[in-house]
């Protein structure tokens, strides 16, 4: 039941996201993707190799207290499905968070 919910509400940001993608943004177009990530594991890396196939400008920032990392990914995308695409991919990542 638990996950039937978070699957549905899921789904429905990311309509709710493709739907504002397509009514502010012209494609193809230059997007920024911004992510936190914890510094206990590999998941900078897994983040970066994520986007760098797809000629990312990639760049990070250690938290005040050094447990954190931002990640802020500007990225040229075809399409809104694209953009949702990257998302679903980085929500696996361990300790992730999309801003």
């Amino acid at each position: 039941m638990i996950n039937e919910i978070i699957m549905s509400d899921r789904e429905a940001f990311y309509s709710k996201l493709k739907s504002q993608l397509e009514d502010t943004s012209s494609f193809p177009t230059k997007y920024l993707y911004k992510f936190i990530v914890p510094t206990d594991g590999k998941q900078v890396d897994e983040v970066q190799s994520l986007f760098n196939s797809g000629g990312a400008v990639i760049s990070t920032k250690k938290s005040r207290t050094g447990k954190y990392v931002s990640v802020s990914i500007h990225l040229t995308v075809k399409s809104s499905d694209e953009v949702i695409s990257y998302y679903k991919k980085a929500e696996l990542i361990k300790g992730i968070i999309s801003l």
